[in-house]
């Protein structure tokens, strides 16, 4: 698996584990995805988040994400698209009156801001602007 691009990964297996219709996703610990996770949450995109410490070969415990994904009645996912916007290598930064809605308010992007990670809607409310992470419908 790639390591060059961490947050990439983890929306690919979102991505992939929704078209597989499972319930949960692993993902290898880091604050700026659990940040993200946090974010999904909070906008209605993911069920639960939880830090999970899982053993290792070396006896030293890791710490992984449990994404816990969400459907609708029909068991369609409630995230339908996610695209990574600022990358490793192309970082993307937008003031807060630059930033665009996604799908016309129907999606949310995610923010790095001096505040921390927050969704588009609340960074409008806050007057922030930071580096887009993703988008998510």
């Amino acid at each position: 698996m790639s390591q060059t691009d961490p947050v990439g990964d983890m929306l690919a297996m979102f991505h992939n584990a929704a078209l597989r219709k499972k319930p949960r996703v692993a993902v290898p610990h880091s604050r700026m995805k659990e940040g993200v996770c946090r974010v999904l949450k909070e906008e209605g995109y993911v069920q639960d988040v939880q830090v999970v410490e899982t053993p290792s070969r070396t006896g030293k415990p890791r710490r992984a994400l449990h994404v816990y994904l969400r459907y609708d009645g029909d068991r369609r996912p409630m995230v339908r698209g996610l695209r990574r916007v600022s990358r490793p290598g192309c970082r993307v930064f937008r003031g807060v009156d630059d930033l665009g809605k996604v799908l016309d308010g129907l999606g949310i992007s995610v923010l790095s801001t001096s505040r921390g990670l927050m969704s588009d809607r609340r960074a409008r409310k806050e007057r922030v602007g930071g580096e887009v992470i993703c988008k998510v419908w």
